[in-house]
């Protein structure tokens, strides 16, 4: 199953974009593994949902609703997490949250307006002031490439604590979504071994059946993995 998606940026400093997209049936697709979180708004038959989606460790198979069905997400950045939900618990995971007024979810924390598509960063920016969500400047440093005075040990607690993954996962996965891309765009898989850094072609199609659920030859034979949330 293929989804058109409607990608912005967003001005929040936390988020790293906001996505919509829709459907008019059922059936299911691949979720490829991610190394950042979300919440996703589902508009069903008038009705909304909150999903707090964590981390992906690996591809999974995922249903979509029968008829039709409305999605909107925000992505945030690995460094940002909310104080009240241990994301290591979210790994794997969505924590759904059902409408709870007419316009209205009752969040972890407070009860908050059905945010928008458009109006997405003024929700984020709601949460932030109510301190429900907050940002790890030494994860995101590291992220970024730069060196922290701290112990290997501190620095993955550190990560499992504010992105549920370690260091080396969230490489892995990211690694994976580039050789992806890459193959979707009909690079040469040799050409995608070494661009993407792997050891040979085998770790490779390791990797992507971990990660993505299909071999490299079953991608460039336009198989893309779906992924709600691109």
């Amino acid at each position: 199953m293929k989804f058109d998606f409607d990608t912005r940026p967003s001005d929040s400093p936390f988020v790293e974009s906001v996505w919509r997209t829709e459907t008019a049936g059922g059936g299911s697709f691949i979720s490829t593994a991610e190394s950042r979180w979300e919440m996703v708004i589902t508009k069903q038959m008038g009705k909304f949902t909150l999903s707090i989606r964590g981390p992906e460790t690996k591809a999974s198979p995922a249903l979509v609703p029968e008829g039709h069905v409305e999605f909107f997400g925000i992505v945030f950045k690995r460094a940002v997490f909310m104080p009240n939900l241990q994301k290591k618990y979210l790994v794997n995971e969505a924590l759904h949250l059902p409408q709870s007024t007419r316009n209205a979810f009752t969040a972890i924390g407070g009860v908050f307006e059905i945010p928008t598509f458009e109006n997405a960063d003024t929700f984020v920016t709601r949460l932030m002031r109510n301190e429900l969500l907050t940002h790890d400047q030494i994860v995101d440093d590291v992220l970024r490439g730069q060196t922290r005075d701290l112990s290997l040990r501190s620095l993955q607690r550190r990560f499992l604590h504010v992105t549920g993954l370690t260091y080396k996962t969230i490489q892995q996965i990211d690694r994976a979504r580039q050789a992806l891309t890459m193959l979707q765009e009909g690079k040469p898989i040799v050409d995608v071994v070494y661009e993407a850094g792997y050891f040979d072609q085998p770790h490779l199609t390791r990797s992507l059946k971990l990660f993505a659920g299909q071999t490299p030859s079953e991608i460039q034979n336009n198989r893309p993995a779906g992924l709600i949330a691109e």
